[in-house]
């Protein structure tokens, strides 16, 4: 190990017993992503653990199940990023939802200390906790799902412990005033969100940065079962409400 990255080590862990990180509910690790940091190549981390139960949601273990995965150790995340300084820009951190988590500016100040760039993936249902990465600079860019049309009262089909649709809207003002770069996204669910909602909800984000319709996909393990046989919307559809809602953003398009 690098000895700058031995003291990052010291800065942010506690005596470890067995390589265990004072982090202890990194899940899953997808090595090389080309597509979930904008203008970066980038490693995904997943959180366990979730305060929402969105019943679309493809990451059923990491919801559902956080303590039956085996958790990442210090010791190979750290291996992990000093192998891969030449080849990676940046490490996402993706869930279930990290901003539950009380630990995580101490994590995010760990992988900064190897000298990569954070991009951080929230429901946007903590923004006290938001607020303090932009604020300690430990985060480079920000994803946030918006569900619904935030003056809806249909969050409660996605919230476990998320005090209404207040925390999202302020995380969503948190954004917009930060100087983060950062992007809303909308998964279009047929039966959940309508062409209304989207236009509806286009109008509550105007003059976003980016705006991303995100088309659903039936995995065979959803949160909930019903929604595997759903069909998606085709993708004329969500082009077509593209077209409609562009003018709200500097950026607005179709993920498929």
């Amino acid at each position: 190990m690098c000895y700058r990255n031995r003291n990052a080590f010291k800065r942010c862990y506690r005596t470890c017993n067995g390589g265990q990180m004072i982090f202890e509910n990194i899940k899953g690790l997808v090595k090389t992503s080309l597509v979930d940091f904008p203008g970066k190549i980038a490693a995904v981390l997943f959180v366990g653990g979730c305060n929402f139960r969105c019943p679309y949601c493809y990451n059923t273990e990491l919801v559902l199940t956080p303590l039956q995965l085996p958790t990442l150790t210090q010791e190979r995340l750290t291996r992990f990023f000093c192998s891969r300084k030449e080849w990676l820009d940046g490490v996402v951190i993706s869930g279930g939802e990290p901003t539950i988590y009380p630990d995580l500016p101490a994590l995010l100040g760990w992988i900064k200390e190897f000298g990569y760039a954070v991009k951080l993936d929230t429901n946007g249902s903590n923004p006290d906790m938001l607020q303090a990465l932009i604020d300690g600079g430990l985060v480079d860019y920000v994803a946030l799902d918006i569900k619904a049309p935030l003056s809806s009262e249909r969050y409660q089909v996605f919230s476990q412990g998320c005090d209404g649709v207040e925390k999202i809207r302020t995380a969503v003002e948190i954004l917009m005033s930060s100087g983060v770069s950062y992007e809303f996204r909308t998964t279009v669910v047929p039966g959940l969100v309508s062409r209304e909602d989207v236009l509806q909800i286009a109008q509550e984000l105007k003059g976003a940065q980016r705006y991303y319709l995100q088309q659903f996909r039936p995995e065979p393990n959803l949160v909930d079962p019903s929604f595997c046989s759903i069909k998606p919307y085709p993708l004329e559809f969500l082009y077509e409400l593209r077209r409609e809602i562009s003018p709200y953003f500097k950026v607005c398009r179709v993920r498929a």
